[in-house]
């Protein structure tokens, strides 16, 4: 676990999914890292992971994912204590990526590398595959829904379109628009949506980080 981060503030992940593979004294390690946007997505990863190499020695799994508190998780997976998910964890936290997972697979290849020598591989099979899959700023959007009658839906509108944000606008009984605004905008949108309207639309708020 660590501290909370601002729900609202651009952070740092990996662009895709990046994979790296090298060898130490006869042992194979497989990088891999993709991006994750809650634990569950992170933990079905290294599920995917494991099944993809299930005959592989060791998969040592290592993730941050914004919450609150901010997720942090990584394991040995039978290697010896702090050698393997420490590290590997301690590169995404240097790099300070967040919404990252990351699982190391390791095929044993006879000969012992110690823990330095452990940590070193691990650290060093995550640092490959998060510059192979490349770093980006992201900015947490919401999804907000804002129900208008008709005669509210022209102005309505013209501020989402103003924002230049996505939405979606569904005509039925009356007008809804699912709109994918930055979290830090979605104040400033709500405000001028119901001044516009005196108040008369309607407007939910679901966060997706």
């Amino acid at each position: 676990m660590s501290g909370t981060p601002d729900a609202a503030a651009a952070y740092r992940t990996v662009a895709g999914r990046g994979e790296a593979t090298f060898e130490v004294q006869g042992s194979r390690f497989l990088g891999h890292v993709v991006p994750a946007d809650s634990t569950d997505a992170a933990e079905a990863f290294v599920e995917r992971v494991e099944t993809e190499y299930a005959d592989a020695t060791h998969n040592v799994p290592a993730y941050r994912v914004r919450a609150d508190p901010l997720r942090e998780y990584a394991s040995d997976d039978g290697e010896p204590g702090g050698s393997a998910g420490k590290p590997a964890l301690t590169v995404l936290k240097r790099e300070d990526l967040e919404n990252v997972a990351a699982v190391v697979t390791r095929y044993y290849g006879g000969t012992n590398l110690g823990v330095g020598g452990l940590s070193r591989a691990y650290g060093r099979a995550v640092n490959l595959a998060v510059d192979d899959a490349g770093t980006l700023e992201e900015q947490p959007h919401e999804t907000v829904a804002i129900a208008v009658e008709y005669d509210d839906s022209g102005i309505v509108r013209g501020i989402v379109e103003s924002a230049d944000v996505g939405f979606e606008g569904t005509y039925g009984e009356c007008v809804a628009f699912e709109v994918q605004v930055p979290v830090a905008e979605r104040d400033a949108l709500r405000e001028r949506v119901l001044s516009a309207t005196s108040g008369r639309a309607t407007i939910d708020a679901d966060d997706t980080g």
